[in-house]
This record gives structure tokens, sequence and C-alpha cells, in this order.
């Protein structure tokens, strides 16, 4: 991988972003893609959009979203006790003992998230998986006053941000899910800038995806995109208990996804096709028989609608702090669409 690309990751990989509190993370964005784009703003919604030749025709859109799990706080109780709810889709089991970071206005301070030690819980507490309220926070305050003077209502809670290498070229961190998408279309911003384009390419770092395809939504009515291609994550299936006749055969190191099915446009799958043979990038395609749950369902509905399409990451252990995706993945996908947006004329007809 480029080394100022591989930094660009692993910085977007300990910056929190939590739905709603991306700010921090979008300035990350944008100190990337100032130096290698035509222009970048970000619209009200907080979506930073980086494009390349912005008067080109047709307009491509681009997608990741930068957003990650994350908890809120709810509630201090007298011993200083936070109680949270989640912010997307968390797995209770997982999220148990972990080690967290709450951001504050003041900085991050350090916590952890437990329950009763199991020596204590009773026999019915033992078989049942606990509820948000069965659950707290510890950040080591001695009372509530003390846990108000550093943390407020409505502040966010991610699980501790780091980033690791594994063998083989994988990579594990919390918030793969979908920072690698961010990644992959930024880089793509990369390899296309002083390219020749006929389309204007516009690559966006959504917000607000994990509580409902928020960000994609408005960026796409204001970008107005005849294409929208999302980059997301999808479900490895190159681990014990995964069921490939339901997920298909997916393995991290061997290529990005190119999905099918009523969300896509088949031109933009096909083009996406024809473009990694032409770059001799192994893909994989699978099919998803209903709207998917990315950015791509909310830019194909955008307006009067949009020749959508879905390139995904395989991800092993998906919502969990412990994400792990290939690097090798993420540099073919971001070749691919370079290569995708390279190839499009204005004259090509999407129409089904």
């Amino acid at each position: 991988m480029h080394e100022p690309s591989f930094e660009f990751l692993k910085k977007l990989l300990t910056t929190p972003s939590p739905s709603g509190y991306e700010q921090r993370i979008q300035e990350v964005v944008r100190a990337w893609a100032k130096p290698v784009a035509d222009e970048v703003r970000t619209d009200l919604h907080g979506n930073v959009i980086a494009a390349l030749n912005p008067k080109g025709s047709p307009r491509i859109m681009l997608a990741g979203h930068c957003d990650q799990l994350a908890l809120m706080v709810q509630h201090i109780d007298a011993d200083g006790f936070l109680y949270v709810q989640p912010m997307g889709g968390w797995d209770m089991q997982i999220l148990l003992g972990q080690r967290l970071t709450v951001w504050t206005k003041t900085g991050p301070i350090a916590a952890v998230v437990s329950r009763k030690a199991p020596h204590v819980l009773s026999a019915d507490e033992k078989k049942k998986v606990p509820e948000f309220i069965d659950i707290w926070v510890d950040i080591g305050a001695k009372d509530r006053a003390e846990a108000e003077t550093l943390v407020a209502l409505g502040d966010t809670i991610t699980a501790a941000l780091s980033c690791e290498a594994l063998r083989n070229d994988l990579f594990t961190s919390p918030g793969l899910d979908d920072k690698v998408g961010v990644w992959t279309v930024m880089e793509t911003l990369r390899l296309l800038k002083g390219k020749p384009l006929q389309a204007a390419v516009f690559c966006v770092s959504t917000v607000q995806e994990e509580i409902g395809l928020r960000g994609a939504t408005t960026s796409a009515y204001g970008i107005h995109p005849t294409v929208g291609i999302a980059v997301d994550v999808c479900h490895a299936t190159d681990t014990p208990g995964n069921e490939k006749k339901q997920l298909g055969e997916t393995k991290l190191n061997a290529g990005p996804v190119v999905f099918r099915g009523p969300n896509i446009n088949p031109h933009v799958h096909d083009r996406l096709v024809a473009a990694a043979k032409a770059k001799e990038i192994t893909i994989k395609t699978r099919g998803v028989p209903k709207a998917t749950g990315t950015d791509a369902n909310a830019m194909q509905l955008a307006r009067e609608g949009v020749a959508a399409g879905l390139v995904s990451i395989p991800n092993r252990y998906m919502h969990s702090p412990v994400e792990v995706v290939s690097l090798q993945d993420l540099d073919n996908a971001a070749k691919l669409l370079a290569e995708f947006c390279a190839s499009v004329t204005k004259d090509v007809n999407w129409i089904p």
C-alpha cells in the first residue's frame, strides 16, 4: 500500500466518528482531499464532498460512510457510573468487558463497560443477554459530582481506538465498517488525480449511515449524480460457523466484492466487471435479492433515480471492536473504481 495512503488509513481508524459526531474525522478527510481534488466542500449535514472535473459528464458519486458504532451517555447515577444507549447495531455479548473511550468537550476519558461479576449473577441472569439498562460504563469517578465535571449527557463513547497489523496483509481495528469505504473512495480520488476524465467524479465521506443512510440521502440529492457507487463492507465467510449457502463464499485477500440485484443497475455492475478485467483485478460477485443496507440504497432512490452500484470489502467480525480486513483488498477496490471512472464517457446509456 502507498505509504502516505496507509498513514491516512491509520489516522481514520484512530479518529472517533460516532453517528452525528463526525466532525473530527471529517477534518482528517478534508486534509487528505484538499491537495488532490479540484474542489472540496462540506454540506450542511456534514458530508465531505471532494470533486474532480466537477463540470464533466456524467456525474459519478462514490460514497463511503465515515460514522462508526458508538454509545451515548444517557444518565449518571449517584455513584458516578454512566448509563448508555447504543448508536448503531451493537452485539451486547461482544460489548461487555471492552475498554472504551468517552469523547468529551475537554478530551478523551478512558472507561470500561461491564455488569455484575459472573460469581454473583443469578441462574436466570446467567442465561439472559443483558439489556443496556443492565450494564454501566465506569470511568473511575468517585460519585456523580465528580463524573459531571468530566462527562455531559449526550457525550459519545467508542471502543478504544487502535489498529494493528496481522499476518498475511490483514489489519484489525474498530470502525473498519466503514472507514475502509471512506479510505477507498479517497484513494480513488488520489489515483485519478491528473488523469483525463470525461465524467465528473464526486468522492463523498457520508455521515450517519449507521442510523439510517442519512448522509447519502442528503449528499446524493445535492450532487444529483447519474451514477452512484457505495463502498461498504460485507461479511467474510472464511471463518468458522458462517453459512456460505446464505452469504456466499467470500474470503479475505481474494479481492473486493461486486454486488448484483434489484439495488444495482446492471450497466454499473457490468462496467465494474469490465474494469476489473482491464486491470486484472480479481473480484467476487455476490447477489443480494432486496435493497441493501448500504448507501447504495439511498443513492438509487435519490431524486428521479440513480444508476447504483455497490463494491464491498470483505470484513471478519463485523460490528465488533476486532473487525479484520485485507489491505490488498482495499488497494484493489480503489484501483477498480479508478478504472471504472476513467472509462466512463458522456455517451454511456445507463437505462436498464
